[in-house]
């Protein structure tokens, strides 16, 4: 076994590594470039949009008052008629990005820190790099991964998408499983 407070360096390196590797990808190749297409006559639903002032948010529409509404006559023909959206609204102005790049490099630091948790109970110091990166790979990956899959699923998020950014879910866990295999204490 292995203690957590002796895994603080991998959990902040790995975490720096993935936030500039993740940044290279987003910024500098097109992998994502087509995740979010533009939406057909974009003016058009702007100007429709922006007198109804809605609040940031996450937003399903048509949506059923409830399970029995769902099944009615009146929900049904709302669902045939269209348009049927699950939509994000995020508040108006500049694009100004630091929160959610605090935010995720936080979140790569919990990463890490579960990633470390569940290596640590496992392994003891002196663990050979291999073992450490199977460990650690796994389970960086599934959380960086899998948690996206359901979106794909139950919310019809592109399969595309989806696979890309499990993609980029492999490379952060590789990188995080190196970086901790490296780090390993002896």
């Amino acid at each position: 076994m292995t203690e957590l407070h002796a895994l603080w360096l991998p959990i902040l390196l790995s975490a720096v590594i993935v936030f500039g590797v993740s940044s290279v990808i987003h910024m500098f190749t097109p992998l994502h470039k087509n995740d979010y297409p533009k939406i057909p006559n974009e003016d058009k639903v702007m100007d429709a949009l922006r007198p109804l002032s809605i609040p940031p948010g996450d937003y399903m529409f048509p949506r059923p008052a409830n399970m029995a509404d769902m099944s009615s006559p009146e929900f049904a023909a709302k669902r045939s008629k269209g348009p049927v959206m699950i939509v994000t609204v995020l508040p108006n102005g500049p694009v100004a990005m630091g929160k959610e790049l605090v935010l995720w490099f936080l979140f790569s630091v919990v990463v890490g820190v579960f990633a470390a948790y569940v290596a640590g109970r496992a392994l003891p110091a002196g663990t050979q790099y291999l073992r450490v990166f199977q460990f650690i790979g796994t389970t960086a990956f599934i959380a960086y991964s899998f948690a996206l899959w359901p979106l794909a699923i139950w919310y019809r998020r592109s399969l595309g998408t989806t696979i890309r950014s499990t993609i980029d879910g492999l490379i952060y866990g590789l990188l995080t499983a190196g970086t901790f295999g490296w780090l390993w204490p002896r």
